[in-house]
């Protein structure tokens, strides 16, 4: 590193947020602990690529911790009994935020706003950084925000299962106490030709270490993702792994194939045959039903996931979330792709929201407009989904 270039590294650029979090840390404090992913070889994650991976100085961190609490100390003393704040107030505040503190101050206002309760450490790999800088940030920023009830971070199975167990239950007590894990598969074949960089065995590794020091962990994973061809062995395989470590929660992600991601590339040239819904679903049944003595909860989260409603607690809701899945499966294709375009679209949450006349006529519409077809609704979804992403 030339000496130009560290003394650029050393000077504090201000406060900083990375692009992504997960959806359940929607009302988060984001606090950027380095930049970007330090793998970013996953074949079917589009976030990070083209972009350098680097450490935030420590020092930097505890100084954007510093900024918000800050503001967020100026909004505590301008709130009435109730927490309650005027816009003016507001206003007043926004007008002496110092230069260059204006990200830090949103930043700030937005968590006031949500409670102030959980705080998010980004990016995409947190827990990379050296142990001792980790503990020293998470005692600064739980000395500043002693309310906050939950401080989380990504990540990945291969940095965890690397770290020492005596160091790991020191981050905890430091105040982390949730990871999320992108595990995606349990399938060492589908994790080798998605470049995951993880292999089942550290997967389970990586999650009985997290649970042993007494994180609560959250496991992803993503149905689809071993396409055609691998699809039974990707959910036999992820649920053997899942039954292995008992995660707390178990969070659905369906693969999409957008052209920005790197498996576009093998999808494309024939290598890569994805799934339609109807194996998905087929898929997500086999997953549901190889869940065998555990407790985690099965959380269906995002928008471009088939079915919103299987979610529950193991083992006492696993009839209640394939129930649905059966139910569908059974369908005539009709009913099918009408279920598909609805929850596609956002009409649908569940299956028994086509039991609204009004919703389904707006469907049926929608079908009768796009020429949509049981025969043609998997490639029609695809190019949805694509655009949402």
């Amino acid at each position: 590193m030339t000496e130009k270039n560290k003394k650029t590294r050393d000077i504090y650029q201000g406060f900083e947020q990375g692009p992504i979090r997960p959806p359940s840390e929607a009302n988060s404090l984001l606090i950027r602990v380095s930049r970007n992913c330090p793998w970013n070889r996953c074949g079917f994650c589009p976030v990070y690529k083209g972009t350098k991976f680097s450490l935030r100085d420590p020092g930097h961190v505890k100084k954007d911790i510093d900024a918000v609490h800050k503001y967020v100390a100026r909004l505590v003393d301008a709130a009435d009994e109730r927490g309650a704040i005027t816009r003016d107030k507001v206003y007043n505040i926004s007008e002496s935020v110092d230069a260059g503190e204006q990200q830090a101050f949103h930043a700030a206002l937005n968590w006031y706003s949500a409670g102030m309760r959980s705080v998010f450490l980004q990016d995409a790999n947190s827990l990379i950084i050296k142990p001792d800088d980790l503990i020293d940030i998470l005692k600064h920023l739980k000395a500043c925000f002693p309310q906050a009830e939950r401080i989380t971070s990504y990540a990945r199975s291969h940095t965890i299962s690397r770290i020492k167990q005596e160091k790991l239950e020191e981050i905890r007590e430091a105040g982390l106490n949730r990871i999320h894990i992108g595990m995606e598969s349990g399938a060492d074949k589908v994790l080798e030709m998605v470049k995951k960089g993880s292999t089942k065995a550290d997967h389970v590794k990586a999650g009985q270490k997290a649970k042993q020091a007494g994180f609560e962990l959250s496991e992803y994973v993503m149905p689809g993702l071993g396409g055609q061809e691998l699809s039974r062995e990707h959910a036999t395989e992820t649920a053997d792994a899942l039954n292995k470590i008992d995660p707390d929660f178990i969070r659905l992600r369906t693969l999409a194939i957008p052209s920005s991601v790197p498996l576009f590339e093998d999808y494309s040239a024939g290598r890569f045959t994805k799934c339609t819904d109807l194996m998905m679903a087929g898929e997500i049944l086999l997953f549901l039903e190889s869940l065998d003595g555990i407790h985690s909860r099965i959380v269906s989260d995002h928008i471009l996931n088939l079915f919103e409603e299987v979610e529950g607690d193991l083992p006492q809701d696993k009839e209640k979330m394939i129930q649905p899945v059966r139910r569908f499966l059974k369908m005539p294709p009709e009913d099918q792709m009408l279920y598909q375009v609805g929850r596609r679209l956002g009409y649908f949450s569940r299956l028994d929201d086509m039991a609204d006349p009004g919703r389904m006529e707006k469907i049926k519409d929608v079908c009768t407009q796009m020429n949509i077809t049981p025969e043609n609704a998997d490639a029609v979804i695809e190019e949805v989904m694509n655009r949402f992403i």
